[in-house]
């Protein structure tokens, strides 16, 4: 458990970091643009590999279940990650009415997806890991919200960022329950 935490630790002070937009701005002045980018993914990958091998470890073996979720929740968890998966791919496709609406998709999508991931597992580790990814987006989106003054920008009609980000979504949604879960992660979706 103790590697997972470190990697949590490391993957969101970098994350948390560009919420420092003064701390940040200094790094880029002392470092340049692309050094400072280099840096920050290096030290996100890092943190990532970290959380990911530390997760794996856990499971394997220092499991310690808290509750046994009902099946129920289960399955709303599955239904919950497909807007989940859609919010995500918006974050990376063209502009539409999805992102206009959400204004950052991505962190919606991270809020949503660790909320499911929350309801479906009921270990420490799940507590502490997807715990962690919500708290850091509610975060990270109030920190926005207050660094853009809460200016809203809607788009008013469903274009074609709308249509890839929902193709997208699906098509990932689809393959983790069709297995890509299980061939990541060890677990199935319906496990």
């Amino acid at each position: 458990m103790a590697v997972l935490i470190v990697g949590l630790i490391v993957f969101f002070a970098a994350h948390s970091f560009t919420t420092l937009r003064e701390a940040r701005a200094g790094l880029v002045a002392r470092l340049g643009e692309g050094p400072y980018q280099i840096a920050h993914s290096l030290v996100s990958l890092a943190g990532l590999v970290l959380i990911i091998w530390g997760f794996g470890t856990y499971r394997a073996e220092g499991y310690i279940p808290l509750w046994d979720p009902p099946i129920g929740l289960r399955h709303a968890a599955t239904l919950l990650l497909l807007p989940a998966m859609v919010l995500l791919a918006a974050a990376y496709a063209p502009a539409g009415l999805i992102k206009g609406v959400t204004q950052h998709p991505m962190l919606t999508g991270v809020k949503l997806w660790a909320f499911a991931h929350l309801l479906a597992n009921g270990d420490l580790g799940s507590v502490i890991l997807f715990g962690t990814f919500l708290a850091w987006a509610a975060y990270d989106r109030i920190a926005v919200k207050r660094r853009e003054g809460g200016t809203v920008r809607v788009r008013t009609g469903w274009n074609r960022g709308d249509w890839i980000a929902v193709g997208l979504g699906a098509f990932a949604w689809i393959a983790f329950i069709g297995g890509l879960h299980r061939w990541l992660f060890g677990v199935g979706v319906f496990a």
